[in-house]
């Protein structure tokens, strides 16, 4: 089963990588350029989550690299940086995105399953991985096999989803109670319709229960507001018929906005192997 899973998550990605759908220029070089600043004017905080030159140095790695961005800026902050992904292009893209510009630092980049890391133990300064490791179908191990890799004293800095989320209750809305099943809770709305298959949330108990038992340590935990909580988001194709776009227009963000961050999306994640 979970192969099989696995297989349908590498399709989706395959098909279309992560923060393409923002690129819109003809001219590959302003396409990428597109991307990444789509990438940081959606979710500014990325920027100060990763802060990206405290891997000035330091051996890092990014588990789903996807367009290649977070990784880029990675390199460009002097760090020795190594990339997986499950899908073949996000890494041929990541590659393209590094070697469009010069850099002095060397990087690796490669194919690979989370679940099961290629690399050796206590390899890396920092881990980090950004709305990566909820959509693997064994998410404890793949926390796990980060730990493996991490050095001893070492981070994680990770990003996964958090269940009680304005996007966990709009697909709850959308596919479950509106379907007339509202037993169905926001799990499942996210397990089954949100990016690829068997997407999963988390509370932030339930992750910090899951580090704790791993071996993690220092570990801290915040929630905040993502561009699918305030629909600032570029739809997909099953959601540009004319009733999403008139949701699209009337949705409160302003709202959802001063309600703050305690219904966000996105679950932050710092913690340390010690």
């Amino acid at each position: 089963m979970n192969n099989h899973l696995k297989n349908l998550v590498k399709s989706h990605w395959e098909e279309e990588t992560c923060g393409t759908r923002y690129g819109a220029a003809t001219s590959r070089k302003l396409w990428l350029t597109e991307i990444e600043k789509t990438r940081y004017e959606i979710e500014p905080y990325v920027l100060d989550f990763a802060d990206f030159k405290s891997g000035q140095g330091k051996k890092v790695l990014e588990i789903g690299v996807g367009a290649g961005v977070d990784f880029s800026n990675w390199i460009k902050c002097g760090a020795i940086a190594t990339g997986v992904d499950l899908t073949e292009a996000a890494i041929k893209l990541a590659n393209e995105r590094v070697k469009s510009t010069l850099h002095p630092s060397p990087f690796t980049l490669l194919v690979a399953d989370a679940e099961n890391l290629p690399f050796q133990d206590n390899q890396f300064d920092i881990v980090y991985s950004w709305g990566v490791l909820h959509h693997t179908p064994d998410t404890p191990r793949a926390f796990a096999q980060a730990f493996r890799v991490i050095k001893q004293g070492g981070h994680l800095k990770a990003m996964v989803y958090h269940v009680n989320s304005w996007t966990g209750f709009m697909l709850w809305v959308r596919y479950c109670l509106l379907k007339g099943k509202p037993w169905r809770g926001l799990k499942y709305a996210i397990f089954h319709h949100l990016e690829s298959p068997g997407t999963k949330a988390y509370t932030t108990k339930e992750m910090h229960e899951m580090l704790a038992q791993i071996g993690f340590k220092n570990i801290h935990l915040s929630t905040k507001l993502c561009a699918g909580d305030l629909l600032n988001i570029k739809p997909s194709a099953k959601y540009k018929s004319g009733i999403y776009k008139i949701i699209w227009a009337l949705y409160p963000r302003r709202l959802v906005k001063l309600l703050g961050d305690r219904f966000g999306l996105n679950l932050l994640i710092r913690a340390q192997k010690s």
